[in-house]
């Protein structure tokens, strides 16, 4: 092995590494810039696609010539022009092959080239390519000295610096590129609202950026879809940076089953279609969109087809905008103008590129018109001689056949002719010495001689030359002009909020003890006189049954108030809506309830930004009073509401106005009234203080709000008793004492439920533990003591306990009806609404229910009356014979009587069974129901406008 030689340190110069740095560094830049990145403003190619083209020029491979291997092509290419891997040529040609890559594509492929979906091409020893028609022009007259040639990188051969690219390619396929230290982005445009545009600057080099836009809409994208807005757009042109929003095209479309289905066909421009349909269903797993059942791709040769099926009881509007939101079914598209103009990147306005456009074509017109006026004098000059040699035919022959070997020097001398011209005699044939070929010279030269002056015109005058490739212009907007693909949106709003889609209305919102929760109507609710057997406001389980009941807007905020003391928000509208036999969907499907967790309470918030406040209240007594603003921004997790003690959980919540009165009532039958003022203001996460001292196994069951309007105290008991009283009645005391007593609480009418305050102007729904509810005017329900028992609100059968009350706005036109056992109205004729109820369910601890209406969270009791009406026993009321029908008793029956079973038919597990009074289903029995109850006689009580007792009384007075 040979020594090392030894270092010559006389040779080492020392140098500043940061000045080397930059240089090295520059040179490298300016070599990317330059030689790969960014295209030139005149043919909007860059170095590789440029040598790619006028390889398959050299190679022959024109669009009316066959097909060439994809490994020749590029081999060529890179052994001439492009010293770089093979790759990056075969994947610049592949982009040029793709349909959904540009606009006008200049290759065109056979075999596969990708697909939208990702899909790379297959290897270039298989696939197959040529140029596209198209492609032509832009290599016409390339070889008439129309650009410049310079030496390829070993200077071996020559290469074109530009092409001649009759079209504004530039802006009709666009660029992307990435340089070092800047990037180029600039989208594809229709063909013929380009030249449009360029010809309406060629009429008016001053023309403005808007009168621009009424001939160039805006980009146009080979894969369509929809261009949001133009603002962005305007500044783009004016500026050359700017933003643009792409939105996918579709269509929803409902079946007659009600199914909504949502179909895309065009997505946006740069999107993988694959990764796209897997973002979708990413979210719809992680229910971030929800309602998605079926994502399906169809798309094919004809074109892209995506469908999404949603569930029946999904907004399809809501879901369209979420995935316009979080998929790229809208993205932005941000155009950086930047290009080449002298080999020096320049940021580029929408009139900087059509003028280098126009300013490349005029030299390029020059430069050829040049070449083909020097031929054309040329062949005049050649012509001419002919014809001197045609005239003197003779002689001319005669002075070559004399000479011995200086005949080009004699002709020249005899008849003053230039050496070229002396060659063309020498070299023309004998059969070219007719009289019909000296007329064809004489046509030629005529012919010659009118091209000559038509070029030195045209290069004579400026105005010519635009006139000329207008014309140019018009022609290749006749042959490649196709329609525009991409929509244009003018007026659209892209921060649409989902509830701008939704139609603002007053709904009903039910959750049930294990959670089911939906969205309904109002008018779901007919009023009926109090006492009455009521309406089944749903199908209940063996495990559930109501407990909370939110009368808000489809457009609120609503706060979800645990037990574990934590808040969740969520707009009305996300609230599923389903019919009256259903359920509803489970809140953990929209909530991320922890463990044990259940829903406690709900406000109704319309606007943060208010001098509201939120009063909580535990089971133990505790209160606490903390500004609405501080729940404004809740994770989707949810966050702390109240630090809670060991054995403690939140009852309730309700919205106040800061200097209300608080009455809250426990199931002792003792109420506290104090001031929320006596309550300091505290953080959001603060414990509170003692609102009202009880006794195991004493527990609060309700607040109610005092207000202007709402000073009339509603209390109703678990056995379906109540009483409505003035707030007066309730002395103001300090808080944290034990109360006053409000009710005696007896067998008879059980513990209390609720406790709310009420105008006396709204309607009161009670519902139980076995799915009954009643709607009353509250108005009917006598204004009475404190110290009253209170009167029957709801008849009960055995195993029923009244769980959820609400206050509500009162029904307009509600009429009351009198139902018959089966559900059906007295008048004989059957509603299908009506159907029968089914499952029975344990008694379930006392609901809360939330009025909007006041920002209240209602847990409410039911209002005593003053006077209490005298006692009746309507098991001895009479009632005129009414009509029979077949197999029917008309009997009446007490209230207080159990249904008996029919004696022609034996009880049936598999039927529903049939209670006293009309019943509504509002839930669908989802899981089947428990029918365990026997059938009952159908009976009917008459009623007569003449009868002095119209009606049976269904109350039970106070004893």
């Amino acid at each position: 092995m040979d020594a090392m030689k030894p270092i010559e340190y006389d040779k080492i110069s020392e140098i500043n590494i940061t000045k080397e740095m930059k240089s090295s560094f520059l040179s490298y830049a300016m070599s990317v810039i330059v030689s790969r990145a960014l295209p030139d403003v005149r043919d909007g190619l860059k170095p590789v696609h440029r040598r790619i083209l006028f390889g398959m020029e050299e190679l022959g491979v024109q669009p009316d010539k066959a097909f060439k291997k994809s490994a020749r092509i590029v081999g060529d290419v890179m052994g001439k022009y492009h010293p770089h891997g093979d790759s990056a040529i075969y994947d610049a040609m592949v982009r040029m092959a793709q349909e959904f890559s540009y606009r006008y594509p200049l290759v065109n492929g056979h075999g596969n080239f990708g697909s939208i979906d990702g899909d790379g091409a297959a290897a270039m020893r298989y696939t197959e390519a040529k140029m596209a028609k198209i492609t032509a022009e832009m290599l016409e007259d390339i070889k008439k000295d129309t650009i410049d040639f310079v030496d390829n990188y070993d200077g071996s051969e020559k290469e074109p610096s530009v092409l001649p690219s009759k079209f504004p390619n530039l802006l009709v396929n666009g660029s992307t590129g990435i340089a070092v230290g800047m990037a180029t982005n600039i989208p594809p445009h229709n063909l013929g609202e380009v030249i449009d545009g360029v010809l309406a600057m060629m009429d008016n080099p001053d023309v403005t950026v808007d009168e621009l836009l009424e001939k160039i809409q805006g980009p146009d994208f080979p894969t369509g879809g929809i261009l949001m807005g133009l603002s962005g757009l305007r500044a783009a042109y004016e500026t050359g940076n700017g933003s643009v929003k792409i939105r996918a095209k579709a269509d929803i479309t409902e079946e007659k089953s009600g199914k909504k289905t949502i179909t895309v066909t065009e997505i946006p421009y740069q999107v993988n279609k694959s990764r796209l349909i897997e973002k979708i269903a990413e979210l719809a797993k992680e229910k971030r969109i929800e309602g998605i059942t079926d994502l399906r791709d169809e798309s094919n040769r004809k074109g892209i087809r995506i469908v999404i099926e949603l569930r029946r009881d999904v907004n399809a509007e809501v879901t369209l905008n979420n995935l316009y939101k979080f998929t790229p079914l809208q993205v932005s598209f941000g155009m950086n103008m930047l290009a080449l103009v002298n080999n020096q990147p320049k940021v580029l306005a929408l009139r900087d590129i059509l003028r280098h456009y126009i300013d490349h074509q005029v030299d390029v017109l020059t430069r050829r018109s040049k070449f083909d006026l020097d031929k054309a004098k040329s062949r005049a000059h050649v012509l001419e001689g002919l014809l001197i040699a045609l005239d003197n035919i003779d002689e001319v022959i005669e002075t070559i056949r004399s000479a011995y070997d200086d005949a080009e020097e004699k002709l020249m001398e005899r008849f003053a002719l230039s050496a070229e011209q002396t060659r063309a005699i020498l070299e023309m044939r004998l059969r070219r010495l007719s009289g019909l070929e000296h007329e064809k010279i004489t046509s030629e030269l005529d012919e010659t001689r009118k091209t000559i002056a038509y070029l030195e015109s045209l290069l004579s005058s400026e105005a010519s030359k635009y006139e000329r490739i207008r014309d140019d212009l018009i022609i290749l907007k006749e042959k490649y002009n196709d329609a525009r693909r991409t929509e244009i949106s003018l007026a659209v709003d892209l921060d649409i909020e989902d509830e701008d889609l939704i139609p603002e209305e007053h709904v009903m919102i039910t959750i049930t003890r294990s959670g089911y929760c939906k969205r309904m109507t109002t008018e779901t609710y007919k009023a009926q006189n109090r006492g009455g057997k009521g309406l089944t406001g749903m199908k209940t389980h063996d495990d559930d049954a109501v407990e909370h009941i939110i009368h808000t807007s489809t457009h609120d905020f609503l706060l979800f108030f645990t037990n574990h003391g934590r808040v969740y928000k969520m707009k009305g509208y996300k609230i599923p809506a389903f019919g009256r036999q259903s359920r509803g969907l489970p809140l953990v499907n929209m909530l991320q309830l922890e463990k044990d967790e259940n829903v406690q309470a709900v406000a109704n918030i319309k606007d943060f930004d208010n001098d509201h406040y939120l009063f909580f209240v535990t089971r133990q007594g505790v209160v606490k009073r903390t500004a609405v603003r501080n729940y404004q921004n809740i994770r989707t997790s949810g966050i702390r509401a109240i630090n809670l003690k060991e054995g403690d959980e939140l009852l309730d919540v309700r919205l106040t106005q800061g200097e209300q009165d608080v009455v809250i009532g426990a199931s002792n039958g003792k109420a506290i009234r104090f001031n929320e003022t006596t309550v300091r203001e505290m953080g959001r996460v603060a414990s509170g203080v003692r609102g009202i001292r009880l006794e195991d196994p004493d527990a609060v069951v309700g607040i109610s709000l005092v207000g202007d309007e709402r000073n009339q105290v509603l209390i109703v008991t678990e056995n379906g008793y109540g009483k409505r009283t003035h707030v007066d009645e309730y002395r103001q005391q300090n808080r944290g004492g034990k109360g006053v007593k409000t009710l005696n609480v007896t067998v008879k009418n059980g513990t209390l439920v609720t406790l709310k305050s009420v105008a006396g102007d709204e309607d009161l729904i009670i519902l139980s533990n076995k799915g009954m509810m009643i709607r009353v005017p509250i108005e009917q329900i006598a204004l009475s003591s404190r110290a009253t028992q209170g009167v029957r609100l709801m008849r009960l059968n055995e195993g029923h306990k009244v769980v959820t009350v609400a206050v509500v706005p009162k029904e307009e036109n509600g009429e009351d009806e009198e139902y018959s056992e089966n559900g059906a109205p007295s008048s004989g004729e059957q509603d299908g609404l009506f159907v029968e109820e089914g499952g029975q369910t344990p008694e379930a601890a006392p609901a809360i229910i939330h009025d909007t209406a006041q920002g209240e969270t209602m847990s409410e009791p039911l209002m005593a009356a003053d006077s209490v009406a005298s006692p009746v026993d309507t098991s001895k009321a009479e009632a005129p014979e009414a009509p029979r029908e077949p197999e029917t008793s008309l009997k009446p029956e007490h209230h207080d009587e159990k249904p008996t079973p029919t004696e022609d038919k034996k009880p049936d597990s598999h039927q529903p069974t049939k209670q006293e009074g009309g019943i509504l289903s509002l839930f669908d029995d989802v899981e089947g129901s428990d029918q365990s109850e026997a059938p009952v006689k159908k009976e009917k009580v008459p009623i007569k406008d003449d009868d002095p007792q119209p009606r049976l009384n269904l109350f039970d007075d106070e004893e």
